[in-house]
């Protein structure tokens, strides 16, 4: 399994804009459509990487626990589907209804909001505040397919329990690992 670390974009950047389609609901939506009343955790994932099916079941419960709260969830794929078919759009809506998402999974055909966010794995991913400014970056979690370290989210809910207490987040943040993101050759 090839392993690529998320680039760690600085901390405070403003969260660039975006308008993509969403595959379940064929609809184009923006950053500002999108964004959490409190938070807003914006993951780079695709359908194929077992990284990403790995953590799958818990990027479903946490957007499921923290909605209620004021915080938005939002998928982007920006794979390429010509050499990653299983990355196509009609197969993330699949996907996305086959884990339950209750968020959106946007296809980013051009990858220039991967490039705008810096992305490099998947899954990837950048915790905004209410101002979409970026106060956390990196993994999941501890857990990855093959050490056996259960999955459960901690290092974003930490996180996002973190801007909900107003509270200053002083753990340690580390880069995500996951497939690279497909690009366009």
């Amino acid at each position: 399994m090839a392993r690529t670390s998320s680039n760690m974009l600085p901390l405070g950047t403003k969260a660039p804009s975006f308008t993509l389609m969403d595959t379940v609901s064929n609809e184009n939506f923006s950053l500002e459509d999108l964004k959490g009343l409190k938070a807003t955790v914006i993951m780079f994932i695709c359908n194929h990487c077992p990284f990403v099916q790995h953590v799958n079941g818990q990027l479903s419960q946490l957007a499921k626990d923290f909605k209620s709260k004021g915080v938005e969830f939002i998928a982007i794929s920006s794979n390429d589907v010509e050499n990653y078919p299983q990355d196509s759009p009609d197969k993330m809506k699949k996907n996305a209804f086959n884990q339950d998402f209750i968020f959106p999974y946007l296809y980013d055909k051009s990858q220039e909001v991967a490039k705008a966010y810096q992305a490099a794995c998947t899954p990837d991913f950048y915790v905004f505040d209410q101002d979409l400014k970026l106060v956390y970056r990196g993994q999941l979690d501890d857990s990855r397919p093959e050490n056996d370290v259960p999955v459960t989210g901690n290092d974003i809910r930490n996180a996002l329990n973190c801007i909900l207490e107003n509270k200053k987040n002083t753990s340690t943040q580390k880069p995500s690992i996951g497939c690279n993101i497909k690009w366009k050759i």
